[in-house]
């Protein structure tokens, strides 16, 4: 683990590989597992503000689960989620392009509608954040539905914190991420220097 401010960074995020290949997993991230996307708290506002924007691009089945369930709930772990379609679909603000899971609220953001992208641990994902008292816990997450991410991530030679970069910019901020990319070229070179 590295240490950076309040966090402790997993070697992982730095070491692993992955790049989201959505020809090949569909987007499968916004419509497998058993409870919706985690939420911060300053995002649940930020839902209700924008959902009148995104509700247009919905499907009617995920309008219905909203109006039943709300914009957000908290799942059996007491957090913050995002509902699923009827309880055990995908993601209710998932919209679907030539067969691909997408975000509306990402959908809108980048048609210059909203500026909320997406909720922080959709865009950190394979990242996931665990909150401690003193500090957050920084984790690559492994996930079966990401295995062509992972094999493209090999293949271009991209660490996951550099395919990461903006999103762990916007939770952390630039002097947090120049940190870890120090950490980063530190822990290279310490390999490189066992080979010898």
């Amino acid at each position: 683990m590295i240490s950076i401010g309040k966090t402790l960074v997993s070697t992982e995020v730095l070491e692993e590989q992955f790049v989201c290949d959505l020809q090949k997993c569909k987007g499968e991230c916004c419509i497998a597992g058993d409870s919706g996307a985690p939420l911060e708290i300053s995002e649940l506002e930020e839902i209700d503000k924008y959902y009148e924007v995104v509700k247009p691009y919905l499907q009617p089945d995920a309008i219905a689960s909203i109006e039943k369930l709300g914009h957000y709930l908290i799942d059996s772990d007491n957090d913050w989620v995002t509902p699923l379609v009827h309880g055990n679909r995908e993601c209710v603000y998932t919209v679907f392009e030539n067969g691909i899971a997408k975000c509306s609220f990402e959908k809108a953001f980048f048609e210059g509608k909203i500026p909320f992208r997406k909720p922080v641990s959709c865009h950190l994902y394979p990242v996931r954040i665990t909150k401690f008292k003193l500090y957050d816990a920084v984790n690559y997450d492994r996930w079966d539905v990401c295995a062509a991410a992972c094999k493209l991530g090999k293949s271009l030679k991209v660490p996951v914190y550099k395919f990461l970069k903006d999103s762990l910019i916007r939770k952390y901020g630039e002097e947090w991420y120049a940190q870890l990319e120090v950490a980063a070229h530190l822990l290279e070179e310490k390999k490189l220097d066992q080979k010898k």
